[in-house]
């Protein structure tokens, strides 16, 4: 991960970054549970990081998107479209029919999808932000992720 702009220093940053940590974590989980044909806790480790990501997303579409959206709108809505089409895939990862036999490849491709968005994040849209938001857009943030909290068992400041 990105650590070259000082951007994860910024506590609302080093949350979202230390969300990705963990998603990254499960995503390999839930390809090594893929090699191994145990279809069951891929789709369980999906729903995890569905679950982990539902919060992180909010955070970033409600605190942090809208503050550079004037300023890179295309980049954006693309990540805004990422957002959902993760969403689509993974959230009802549950309760999918593993003998569905195209299941596993969307997980597989949702999976693929998160890492590019991830490495998005970190590289462009963190520094983007460490170096365009003003303190309000701090506050703002900062207001949104105490009313929707995290998913992390210790997050950033705990």
């Amino acid at each position: 991960m990105c650590e070259y702009c000082g951007c994860q220093s910024v506590p609302a940053i080093g949350e979202l970054a230390d969300e990705h940590e963990r998603a990254l974590e499960l995503v390999a989980q839930a390809r090594a549970a893929h090699r191994d044909g145990d279809l069951a806790r891929m789709a369980h480790l999906a729903q995890r990081i569905a679950d982990l990501l539902a919060p992180h997303c909010a955070v970033e579409e409600e605190g942090l998107f809208p503050a550079l959206a004037a300023e890179f709108p295309e980049q954006v809505a693309a990540l805004r479209r990422e957002h959902a089409a993760l969403t689509a895939v993974l959230a009802g990862a549950g309760d999918v029919p593993l003998w569905d036999c195209s299941w596993a490849a969307r997980i597989l491709g949702a999976l693929d999808l998160l890492q590019w968005h991830i490495l998005k994040e970190q590289d462009g849209v963190f520094p983007a932000a460490l170096a365009t938001l003003h303190c309000a857009d701090w506050e703002a943030l900062d207001a949104v992720r105490d009313r929707i909290g995290s998913k992390l068992a210790h997050p950033v400041g705990a």
